[in-house]
């Protein structure tokens, strides 16, 4: 019984700390740090820690080559393409509003995993679809604020879309990857693209102009939201088993909504807040299990996939 509480207790901090990633990025914003500066460090930062503690773990040993490169490319193209749009459109609308849009994440792998024949659809899985959209029209009908625009909810929307396509790729192609190396190598190789890309603009994604505040930031970013926030799962996990870490990561919007509210005075209108619990609820569905697997029955994909955001 300890152990459970203890799992739960990681899995909802690990929930918090991703939670927390998008308060963090906007104030390494007001801080001088760009886009481009903020997704060097995070991934630079997060993948040098997580690669020294993939290494002393010895998650390494044989991976066949070819997952390796594979798990690489994920991060070059899939994730690198994800966090820009995602961290884009944190400059743009509140982040409230960005933490619930990405959060259509589970809905759309669900639709795209019936579509390509892995699961079968159910009344279940239908009425969760329907609440999903019917959740999004009231939040963004409900967009009331001044910091909404239309380029901003399509930026997060489209991180949503390309972080389905991660999963539903990933699903196939690394199985046979432990997830913290699958994380180190993701992380790696989306710091790849930015490493290049800020070597193509000069200036290295102008890191020159952030203040000292701004570098905290960043750390935190990177070693709460990134790192531990990790770390956390993967223990919790361990303890609870994947579809319970799954259903108490849903705390992960919550927290960032709350804690948008705390720090930038953000907030969502009423018929906002009535779309968002909806999302959730319909998230919820999704992902609650329709019965007790045991852990010797699970194939290797049945586990949840590490947000890296």
């Amino acid at each position: 019984m300890i152990i459970v509480v203890v799992g739960a207790l990681f899995c909802l901090l690990s929930a918090a700390a991703f939670g927390a990633m998008a308060v963090f990025g906007k104030l390494s914003y007001d801080e001088g740090a760009s886009v481009d500066a903020l997704l060097l460090v995070r991934f630079g930062l997060a993948g040098l820690v997580l690669l020294a503690i993939a290494l002393a773990r010895g998650v390494f040993r044989g991976i066949p080559r070819r997952a390796v490169l594979v798990s690489l490319g994920m991060g070059v193209f899939g994730y690198a393409a994800q966090a820009g749009l995602y961290f884009s459109a944190l400059t743009r609308i509140d982040a409230s509003l960005v933490a619930l849009l990405l959060y259509l994440y589970p809905i759309l792998v669900m639709v795209g995993a019936v579509l390509l024949g892995r699961e079968r659809a159910s009344r279940r899985r239908v009425w969760a679809l329907g609440l999903a959209f019917g959740g999004i029209v009231l939040v963004l009908s409900g967009a009331t604020s001044g910091r909404f625009n239309l380029t901003g909810a399509l930026l997060a929307a489209g991180a949503a879309v390309v972080y389905t396509c991660y999963i539903l790729v990933g699903d196939r192609t690394t199985a046979d990857v432990p997830p913290l190396a699958l994380a180190t190598l993701v992380c790696i190789g989306a710091f790849g693209t930015f490493l290049v890309n800020a070597i193509l603009r000069g200036n290295a994604g102008g890191i020159t102009e952030i203040s000292s505040a701004g570098w905290f930031w960043l750390a935190v970013l990177s070693l709460v939201s990134t790192v531990a926030a990790i770390l956390l799962f993967f223990a919790g996990m361990a303890r609870v088993g994947p579809s319970v870490a799954s259903i108490l990561s849903i705390l992960e919007p919550v927290v960032t909504v709350a804690s948008a509210a705390l720090v930038f005075g953000e907030h969502l209108s009423p018929l906002q807040c009535i779309g968002g619990a909806i999302v959730l609820s319909a998230v919820l569905i999704v992902q609650w299990p329709t019965r007790i697997v045991r852990e010797s029955e699970m194939r290797p994909t049945e586990q949840p996939e590490i947000m890296l955001t």
